[in-house]
C-alpha cells in the first residue's frame, strides 16, 4: 500500500512540474509570437537604444525606460539587502526567540499587502515627502520614489530566505567557532554568513524578480514619464509599467512593440537568474576546494 502511494505522489509531482514548464513554455512562446514581428519594422538596436517612445510618430525607443527599471531595481536590491540581512541577523542572533516570532509574523503580513496598497501609500505619503524636501520636475513622483517603494516591498522575501537560511546552519559551526575564540559577531559575519550564502542569494534573486517585474505600485509613484533621469528625483516611467499602461488601447506596430518590450524584460529576468545561479555554483565550488585544500 505505501509503496503504491509512493508511486501514485510521484506521478502526481511530475505531473505538476510538468504543467508548470508548459505553461511557462506557452507565456514564451506568445510573447515571442507577439514581439517578432515588430523587429521587421525597428532594428533590435534601435529599440534598445532609442531615446524617444512616441507611438503617434513610430518611434519606438525603450533606452529611458531600461534604464529607469535598472535604476530602480539596483537601488532597491542595495537598499533591501542591506536592511533585510541585518534584520535577519537580528531576528536569529540578537532578539529572544519569543520577540523574533513577533517581528517574523509581521514580516510575513508585509508580503501578503496588495502592491496597489504599497502603491497607494507610496503616493500619499512618499511623494509628497520626496516633493515638499527635494522637489524636481514630478513633484515628488520620480525614481527615489520607486526604489523606496521596491525596496520595502521586497524586503520580506529577502527577510524570511535569510532568516531560514542563518537558522538551517548546524550549531556545531557556532560552537566550533567560539570555541576558536571567535565573537558573536565575528561567527555572524565570517562564518554563518558564508555558510548560509546560497538561501540568501536565492532571497536577493527573488527580490530582484519582484522588482523589475513590479507594476501597479510603480505606475502610482514613478510620474511615468519615458525620459532618462538624470537625478533621484526625476519622474520615470518602467517598462512593466510602460506596458500596463499602453497595452489597453495599442493596435499594430504599437502593440508588437510592447510585446517586444515584454520579450526585453523576460530575458533580462532569465539574465539575472543565471548570473546569480552561476555566482553561487561558483562560490560553492570555490568553497570545497579550500575546504579541501
Amino acid at each position: 500500500m505505501v509503496c503504491k502511494m509512493e508511486k501514485i505522489m510521484k506521478k502526481v509531482f511530475w505531473l505538476c512540474a510538468a504543467i508548470m514548464i508548459i505553461v511557462i513554455g506557452f507565456m514564451g512562446a506568445y510573447i515571442v509570437i507577439g514581439g517578432l514581428p515588430f523587429f521587421s519594422h525597428t532594428s533590435l538596436i534601435d529599440f534598445l537604444l532609442g531615446k524617444k517612445w512616441n507611438p503617434s510618430g513610430n518611434l519606438y525607443g525603450v533606452f529611458p525606460m531600461l534604464v529607469a527599471s535598472l535604476y530602480g531595481t539596483i537601488g532597491a536590491t542595495l537598499i533591501g539587502v542591506v536592511v533585510g540581512v541585518s534584520t535577519a541577523i537580528v531576528l536569529v542572533e540578537v532578539l529572544p526567540r519569543k520577540i523574533a516570532k513577533v517581528f517574523s509574523a509581521a514580516i510575513d503580513l508585509l508580503a501578503g499587502i496588495p502592491s496597489v496598497i504599497y502603491g497607494f501609500w507610496g503616493l500619499v505619503v512618499i511623494v509628497p515627502l520626496i516633493d515638499k524636501f527635494w522637489g524636481g520636475r514630478g513633484a515628488g513622483s520620480s525614481l527615489l520614489a520607486v526604489i523606496i517603494i521596491l525596496s520595502i516591498m521586497i524586503l520580506p522575501t529577502i527577510i524570511r530566505m535569510t532568516e531560514v537560511s542563518l537558522r538551517a546552519v548546524p550549531h556545531e559551526y557556532k560552537e566550533g567557532a567560539l570555541g576558536l575564540g571567535a565573537s558573536k559577531y565575528q561567527y555572524i559575519f565570517r562564518v554563518q554568513l558564508g555558510a548560509a550564502k546560497s538561501g540568501i542569494l536565492a532571497g536577493i534573486v527573488l527580490g530582484i524578480g519582484r522588482a523589475l517585474g513590479e507594476t501597479m505600485a510603480v505606475i502610482l509613484v514613478a510620474g511615468n514619464a519615458p525620459i532618462i533621469p538624470t537625478t533621484l528625483v526625476d519622474p520615470v516611467r518602467t517598462l512593466t509599467a510602460n506596458i500596463a499602461i499602453e497595452m489597453s488601447y495599442a493596435a499594430g506596430t504599437h502593440q508588437q512593440a510592447l510585446f517586444a518590450t515584454g520579450m526585453i524584460l523576460f530575458l533580462l529576468i532569465m539574465f539575472i537568474n543565471f548570473a546569480l545561479t552561476q555566482f553561487v555554483k561558483k562560490g560553492g565550488r570555490r568553497s570545497r576546494n579550500e575546504s579541501k585544500a
